[in-house]
């Protein structure tokens, strides 16, 4: 029970756990043989693997904040979407982790090296896609001008409001209030500074940590799993459904179908390791998940 604990406290500190192998509760197998006994077609092969570009992407967003409160933003130069503006971001290219791939954008797609200080938010798009938004702070280079434009963007500046400009997409409205209000809460931060940790896993899993708080002695209890050995609960995500969906068919096998009212809270933590030379990619987002 004590690394069940000490895994707990390095969640709480946005560390990654400390564990000596992958856990999974909940595969695609076992997902699969519950939608057959159902009478339901699996969707997903038990054997999907993640291979970055080819049945998984992974996508980085920096949003920076200057004193001023203005959004660094920049204006795309690719024929589908030239002369709009939107925030650095792209796809995570082989061997990069979440810090390294924002930063890139953000010097290619502005010319402005950053210090990437945490991570803000990860958005899903069924189980397949993910989208890490990270903050930071500006270090050094020089803005790009419509001078320096190039295939990566025509220009970038500093914006006080992003709903003044032609947007390639107004996904980004919740990502730019999101970190203004992060930043307007710096002195007292809502969580510590957060960075993915890089740790390669075999499989896209969801680590739960679902908490109940006891009405009789007002103390907190963690559900813990004692399959092979003590540990967090934890499920592998379904590439063709949502996260949501995969954690709701996950807490139903957990509790069954009379599944008490609960909700989720939010990310701790990544796991996320790109530098596996077959080419795999893989994460372990850890999810907290609190019972009333």
């Amino acid at each position: 029970m004590d690394s069940v604990e000490g895994n707990i406290r390095l969640l709480l500190d946005g560390k990654g756990v400390e564990e000596s192998q992958e856990f999974c509760d909940f595969t695609l197998d076992d997902q699969n043989e519950v939608a057959a006994s159902k009478g339901v077609e699996p969707c997903t092969p038990s054997s999907y693997s993640p291979v970055l570009r080819e049945s998984v992407c992974y996508i980085v967003a920096a949003v920076l904040i200057n004193q001023e409160g203005h959004v660094l933003m920049m204006q795309e130069a690719k024929s589908s979407c030239a002369g709009q503006w939107y925030l650095p971001a792209g796809r995570m290219e082989a061997g990069e982790s979440v810090t390294e791939a924002a930063a890139r954008e953000v010097q290619e797609e502005t010319g402005l090296t950053v210090d990437i200080t945490t991570l803000l938010m990860v958005e899903s798009a069924s189980g397949s896609w993910f989208r890490f938004v990270v903050t930071g702070n500006v270090t050094g280079g020089t803005l790009k001008t419509p001078a320096n434009a190039d295939s990566e963007s025509l220009q970038a500046k500093w914006v006080e409001d992003v709903g003044e400009l032609s947007l390639r997409g107004s996904d980004i409205y919740p990502l730019v209030q999101r970190a203004k209000q992060y930043w307007s809460a710096k002195d007292e931060p809502w969580h510590p500074l957060i960075l993915p940790s890089v740790k390669p896993h075999s499989r896209l899993i969801l680590r739960l940590v679902i908490a109940i708080r006891k009405r009789a002695n007002n103390r907190v209890c963690i559900l813990v799993s004692d399959k092979t050995a003590t540990h967090l609960p934890a499920t592998e995500i379904n590439p063709l459904r949502s996260l949501h969906s995969t954690l709701r068919k996950y807490m139903t096998e957990i509790f069954g179908s009379d599944l008490p009212p609960h909700r989720p809270q939010g990310v701790l933590n990544v796991e996320l390791s790109t530098s596996n030379p077959s080419g795999s990619h893989d994460a372990t987002g850890n999810h907290v998940h609190k019972v009333p």
